[in-house]
């Protein structure tokens, strides 16, 4: 059977006893008992805006209420240090983790640190000193980072040499925090350096700190390279932070050709094996819309989680 069509069959059929008919309602809905997921979903501002409202802290509370325990939100570098504070005590208060956002000090979409100029340089560790400072607002662990684009005109082992450098050079700053570094592999257009997970393993282990990992984001890895499970394998000493998205369409799971319940199930027993936690971002949008929508993107999630 249809993956989409079980879950309108028989967990929307079933929805009184998995989300309430709350979830449907004009209101906000609020459960008593949140579903217990077993791995530590991360969503995003927005996802459930039209459940919860516009304002971040009741779309928090929303968030928890339906099980998510986890936050990610790329932008949080740019919010007032009142928000990020803020967000950081209501996490806090909720009992919830707070995952990734993006070191991006303007240089992440263009040519920059591959070329090992010292203004590029500069500008990443500037921007990394004021990622500490956010990470202590929000009590966030991990922190993205994108090393940019491609220098054609240096050899490719030049590059990396780069990019290991000003890496190397970042975890002096996050090493003495306890902060995380996650390096994201990307499939968005054939100029970005770092593009695969091997490629990406190999350098965490030349940076050779813990401040310095890999986020696995299966969406783009999907795209990039497929055997999804099998790169994860080779990488895993090195993966400290997982996102998800289904392909075609980067929304929910079940909207796609990935089988994320066996992913799932994959990285709660190996993880639960190695005695690790990992927060798995939904970096993704909904696939459809309205607070219809957002009920179903939490069915799905359910539906995934049930391995």
């Amino acid at each position: 059977m249809n993956r989409r069509n079980f879950l309108s069959k028989s967990v929307l059929a079933a929805g009184a006893s998995t989300l309430g008919t709350s979830a449907f309602a004009s209101e906000m809905p609020i459960s008593s008992a949140a579903p217990k997921y077993k791995l530590l979903y991360a969503p995003h501002f927005g996802m459930f805006e039209n459940s919860a409202g516009k304002d971040l802290f009741d779309q928090l509370k929303f968030m928890a209420d339906n099980g998510f325990m986890a936050l990610e939100d790329n932008g949080m570098l740019n919010r007032t240090t009142e928000t990020q504070t803020k967000i950081g005590e209501t996490l806090t208060k909720l009992g919830m983790k707070m995952g990734v956002f993006v070191v991006d000090g303007g240089d992440n979409w263009k040519t920059s640190l591959a070329t090992g100029k010292k203004e590029f340089l500069e500008n990443f560790l500037k921007t990394c000193r004021a990622s500490v400072e956010t990470a202590k607002r929000c009590n966030a662990k991990f922190m993205t980072v994108v090393p940019g684009y491609f220098e054609r005109n240096l050899p490719m082992g030049i590059q990396t040499s780069n990019v290991i450098d000003a890496l190397r050079r970042a975890c002096d700053i996050f090493e003495p925090h306890n902060l995380t570094m996650v390096l994201e592999p990307l499939s968005d257009n054939p100029d970005l350096f770092l593009r695969f997970s091997d490629q990406t393993f190999m350098i965490c282990k030349a940076v050779n700190s813990p401040s310095c990992k890999i986020l696995y984001d299966m969406w783009h890895m999907q795209r990039n390279q497929g055997r999804i499970v099998q790169n994860m394998d080779w990488c895993w000493d090195e993966i400290a932070y997982f996102q998800i998205g289904d392909e075609p369409g980067r929304k929910e799971p079940t909207t796609g050709e990935v089988n994320y319940k066996a992913i799932f199930k994959h990285i709660y027993e190996k993880s639960k094996a190695s005695n690790q936690e990992f927060i798995m971002g939904m970096e993704h949008g909904n696939f459809y819309k309205g607070k219809e929508g957002e009920a179903k993107l939490i069915e799905a999630y359910q539906w995934s989680d049930n391995f």
